[in-house]
């Protein structure tokens, strides 16, 4: 219930202070996202990595700032509680014409859940729905930069070609690296969009709508925009890149929201945008991939708790309209990690077991550390990225026994079943979890694909895909400075449109901290007939000559991987991309295939995606 008055005279001055830490966050995540322009123009490869893995941090030490200034100037954590539903009214108060409420709401959240006790956490001192909202948010300074620009090629009295428009809306960026050769790539690009067929006949409303902020990410920048022509909207991005003479190129024109997805994909880094309106940018975006969560486009533009928060509130939402139970995931059980899922829901819930093998010689903190070196690295489109949970209550009764029991034996720590709010509901609360999207297990693809038999075409062509796609995935995460650790089939799932991404992070590596070594050659006829290992093994050796028994078991797969991927069985493939890290060279990372591209880029990698 919420106060009758505001009478309590800290009140104001808790949701100020908590507004003043909100702002101070986004004014450095906006910053160090806008630096991102200077640093591909540069092309200061290595300081984008670094910005992008100090900027997922940010959010935490803001949170830990203001909650400490909350202790100290207010000694928060011991207010009454009418005092906190008060602080939550005034905060709505400091909302209104806010730019960025939703992002704000998120982070009242953070604080206010840092300093009370779980078992205050209720609608009246949190915001689990929104009391904001963020459509047609403006920034009314005639000086502000819009969310987007709208361009009309044939608009009079002064109506221009679409080259002309497409080079008016390439220089409006006002990129301070020269092009080397923009008439080519606008042309390439003109005869793309021509050969979509959307401009048969141009309608009075034709028009090109473009964000007004590039997405850095990688190597890359990509100018996202969309064709309106009468009924028709098309999704169009142009990719920028540095060129083999050191100049800017266009490299390709991606169309329609399949392509998008690729881009914006779950298993793919953060990308630096400097948005004003965080919200409008999601709202175009979602007019461009209608069928992407709101909860992975926030994610996807790095503000990851918004995208934690939306996901959550989707998945209470779908728990509300859904009745089948959480199980034990179909699979393979993994030796370090517990997973299970809800069949209704596309993604997977996985907790760190408290007892391992003896062969899994780590422990809960290094596991974690892991999870985070990939939430921190540049995941190349081949590593899915988690959302991290800790303390998360489910309904008892949507919970399957044999899930219970099997909590109860490999993860007691992490369970806990009670009626924590005294309302005769049972819940199951989970200490720490992480969720991710679900895929195919690739091992079960393959077993589909070689139980159809030789004689169904598509399943071998669907067995060729996997594996090569296998072998793709390996070698994008090697030129990453990844080294997936336990390279099994069952370690790796296939997306809808069959990419194969890695998932399980126990055992990764940076490929630079390994030793790849040849299996060394017996000495006598002692060491070739015995079944032991006669030559000394260090912590980080690896033998690439010893994958072949493990991974290449059926005549089938064998006969494809040694087709398409025989140098992953060799020291000196391993061996040669160390060095090129080792020496400053940065993977080309390209969300579209290669045929797609405009501009044969010179590039070490011939098998980059």
């Amino acid at each position: 219930m919420f106060p009758q008055r505001l009478d309590a005279p800290q009140a104001y001055d808790i949701a100020k202070a908590m507004m003043d830490g909100f702002n101070r966050h986004y004014r450095l995540f906006r910053s160090e996202s806008a630096r991102a322009k200077h640093r591909f123009e540069t092309a200061d490869w290595h300081g984008q990595q670094r910005a992008q893995r100090e900027r997922i941090a940010f959010y935490d030490l803001r949170v830990k700032e203001c909650t400490r200034r909350l202790e100290k100037e207010f000694a928060a954590g011991g207010l009454p509680m009418a005092v906190w539903q008060q602080v939550k009214l005034h905060y709505i108060g400091l909302l209104v014409n806010h730019f960025q409420p939703e992002l704000a709401e998120t982070f009242f959240n953070s604080v206010t859940t840092k300093i009370l006790h779980r078992t205050h956490f209720h609608n009246d001192f949190i915001f689990v729905r929104p009391a904001v909202s963020t459509e047609y948010i403006e920034n009314d300074d005639p000086a502000a930069r819009p969310t987007y620009r709208a361009y009309y090629p044939a608009r009079a009295p002064a109506p221009q070609s679409l080259r002309a428009t497409l080079r008016q809306i390439v220089e409006d960026f006002g990129l301070q690296r020269a092009f080397e050769d923009l008439p080519r790539d606008l042309a390439a690009v003109e005869q793309a969009i021509l050969d979509q067929g959307v401009l048969e006949k141009q309608r009075t409303n034709f028009q090109i709508q473009v964000l007004s902020s590039l997405f850095f990410r990688n190597k890359g920048a990509y100018l996202v925009a969309k064709l309106i022509n009468g009924f028709t909207e098309l999704p169009l991005v142009l990719p920028l890149l540095h060129g083999p003479r050191g100049g800017l190129v266009i490299d390709a024109a991606l169309f329609g929201e399949d392509d998008l997805q690729a881009l914006f994909s779950f298993a793919r880094a953060y990308f630096m945008v400097d948005m004003e309106i965080p919200s409008g940018y999601v709202q175009f975006l979602r007019s461009l991939m209608p069928g992407k969560p709101r909860a992975e486009l926030y994610t996807a533009l790095g503000l990851a708790k918004q995208g934690k928060t939306l996901f959550y509130r989707d998945f209470l939402h779908h728990l509300r309209y859904s009745s089948d139970a959480f199980r034990i995931a179909p699979g393979i059980k993994g030796m370090v990690m517990l997973v299970f899922d809800l069949p209704s829901f596309p993604y997977v819930f996985k907790l760190i077991k408290d007892y391992y093998p003896p062969q899994k010689d780590t422990t809960r903190e290094q596991v974690k550390a892991k999870y985070q070196l990939v939430k921190q690295h540049d995941r190349v489109g081949r590593m899915a990225d988690t959302l991290e949970y800790s303390l998360v209550a489910f309904p008892r009764e949507r919970f399957d026994d044999a899930l219970i029991a099997e909590i109860e034996k490999f993860a007691p720590s992490q369970l806990e079943i009670s009626d924590r709010d005294g309302d005769g509901r049972t819940e199951v609360i989970i200490s720490h979890l992480y969720i991710e999207r679900r895929m195919i297990p690739l091992n079960l693809y393959l077993q589909e694909a070689l139980e159809a038999g030789p004689g169904d075409a598509r399943a071998q062509a669907q067995l060729a895909r996997s594996v090569v796609e296998y072998g793709n995935a390996i070698k994008d995460l090697v030129a990453a400075n990844i080294f997936p650790g336990d390279m099994l089939w069952k370690n790796f799932g296939v997306t809808r449109n069959g990419k194969v991404v890695f998932y399980d992070y126990d055992e990764i590596e940076y490929l630079t901290d390994c030793n790849f070594r040849a299996v060394p050659a017996p000495r006598n006829e002692e060491d070739e007939m015995s079944g032991e290992i006669w030559y000394a093994v260090g912590p980080r050796d690896v033998f690439p000559q010893s994958f072949a028994p493990f991974l290449l078991g059926h005549p089938a797969v064998r006969e494809v991987f040694l087709q398409h991927h025989a140098d992953l069985l060799e020291p000196a493939f391993w061996q040669g991309h160390q060095q090129r890290i080792r020496a400053g060279h940065v993977h080309d990372v390209f969300p579209y295939e290669r045929e797609r591209r405009f501009v044969r880029t010179a590039t070490d990698d011939p098998n980059a995606h």
